[in-house]
Order: C-alpha cells, then sequence, then structure tokens
C-alpha cells in the first residue's frame, strides 16, 4: 500500500470511528442534531471555472442566481435559520474550501446548486445526487466533472493528499467512509425532486449516488441538485429566465423548510 493510500485509510478509519461514538454523546448533543440553525448555500463553480456551458449561457451565472434566490427565500421566510454562502458572486471557490465552510461554520445542512450539460444529446429534467457509489461507473462522466475543478487548483496534488478525479482508482477510499448522514441527505433530495416534479411539472430524473468530493468531505446532511441541461435548448431558455429561476429556487426553498419540520418534529 502507497503511503498516501495508507494514510487515507487511516484518516477515513478515525473519521468513521468518530461517527460511531457520536452516536453514544448526551441527550443535549443529540437534540442540538435535530434543528436546522444553519444552512449553507454553494453556488457550483465560479470565476475561471465555468462549469458547464449551453448556446449563450454558463452553469456558473445560472447556479450563482439561483443560490442567491434560495439564500434569500431562506432569510426572508426561516429568520431563525442563518444562510451563509459559500460564494455571492463570480469568484473561484476551491472544491475543499467548500466543504471546508460548512464545516468551519458547522452547518446543520449544505445545498449545492449547479446544472448539467451531456454533448450530443437532447437530455433534460432535474437530478439530485447524494453521497454514494450506486452505477458510479455508469455515472463516472458526471463525477469527473464535477470533480474536475480539483485541477485548476494550484499544489491539488499536495492539498488533496494525491487524490485524481480522472482515476477510477482513487474513489476506492470513497466506500470506507461511513455513510451518516447519508439518511437525511437522502430526505432532502428526494423532497426536492418531488417538488421539481409534482409542484413545478419538471422532468425529474430522480435521486442518485455518487462520490462527489464536496458531499463526502462535508460533515453534515449534504446534496447537490442539478436543476436542468444547459446543453438542451428550451431548458437553458428555462434556466435563464426571471420565473424559471424563481420557480426552482422556490421549489427547494419549500424542500428546506419541509426537511427542517420533518427533522424538528423528531
Amino acid at each position: 500500500m502507497k503511503p498516501r493510500t495508507a494514510k487515507n485509510v487511516v484518516i477515513i478509519s478515525f473519521l468513521t470511528l468518530l461517527s460511531f461514538l457520536s452516536a453514544f454523546s448526551p441527550a443535549g448533543e443529540r437534540e442540538r442534531e435535530f434543528r436546522l440553525r444553519r444552512v449553507v448555500i454553494d453556488a457550483g463553480h465560479g470565476g475561471k471555472d465555468p462549469g458547464t456551458s449551453g448556446r449563450t449561457s454558463r452553469e456558473k451565472d445560472v447556479a450563482l442566481a439561483i443560490a442567491l434566490k434560495v439564500g434569500g427565500y431562506i432569510e426572508e421566510n426561516l429568520p431563525d435559520v442563518e444562510v451563509i454562502y459559500t460564494r455571492k458572486s463570480d469568484v473561484f471557490i476551491e472544491l475543499k474550501e467548500r466543504a471546508n465552510i460548512a464545516n468551519r461554520n458547522k452547518a446543520d445542512l449544505f445545498v449545492s446548486i449547479h446544472c448539467n450539460a451531456v454533448s450530443g444529446s437532447n437530455a433534460y429534467g432535474t437530478e439530485t445526487y447524494v453521497m454514494g457509489a450506486n452505477h458510479f461507473e455508469r455515472n463516472f462522466d458526471v463525477v469527473k466533472r464535477e470533480n474536475a475543478v480539483i485541477l485548476m487548483e494550484d499544489g491539488y496534488k499536495e492539498n488533496y493528499e494525491g487524490f485524481e478525479p480522472n482515476s477510477p482508482e482513487s474513489y476506492m477510499m470513497f466506500n470506507l467512509m461511513q455513510k451518516a448522514y447519508f439518511a437525511n441527505s437522502l430526505s432532502l433530495a428526494q423532497k426536492v425532486e418531488r417538488d421539481f416534479k409534482t409542484r413545478l411539472n419538471r422532468h425529474s430524473r430522480g435521486v442518485k449516488q455518487l462520490p462527489l468530493y464536496v458531499l463526502w468531505t462535508t460533515s453534515m446532511p449534504s446534496v447537490l441538485i442539478e436543476t436542468g441541461f444547459l446543453s438542451n435548448s428550451n431548458e437553458e431558455r428555462y434556466l435563464n429566465s426571471k420565473n424559471g429561476q424563481v420557480y426552482l429556487a422556490s421549489a427547494i426553498y419549500r424542500s428546506i423548510k419541509a426537511y427542517k419540520q420533518e427533522i424538528e418534529a423528531i
């Protein structure tokens, strides 16, 4: 076993042990876990990383517009919930730092907002991802695209302990991490896709599991939302329209509100 790989296994095993031991925390600690007090809203990409592109628009711009609206609705309607943004303008934020922002602030929820694209295809619809490895091989192109921003960062080999986003072998360590927040992440993801489908009449491609770095390294329930395909001309128009952005942001906000009510009723 290579030194870096051995180090990763040790670190992940330690984190898994901490997750297990947290189940035996005092009642006061457990009570605090079931309150939604702080949400991190992450607008995907930004700055030198445009993300995917359509004919007239870039993912980083659409994601930011929707993210700011989601945060605004939370601030306006859920005054007991603090909103933290990973970015509020067109700036480049390292992938690792996005998770660090959530972890440093002890967030209770992490929501990353993106747009999709597939070349040479008329694919359309929404998808919401949670941390997992189901159908990893089938969706490896998506995994590489969302994690590839790592390659734009200075010193990424040192910062990410040798993790290579284009190497399937690098993802072996993801399976070692206990899915401590899987149930809550899945609950929110299902609410998001259900609202997209039933309230907005959007085509839902469902909730999916992928080993996305930003979901793996956040220490709280986390989802990554693909709001539609910029590569599809009809969806690109919708994603760039004022109404489309308002509707999508409203659906995400409603899902977060419903999630909050659900966990606080326990």
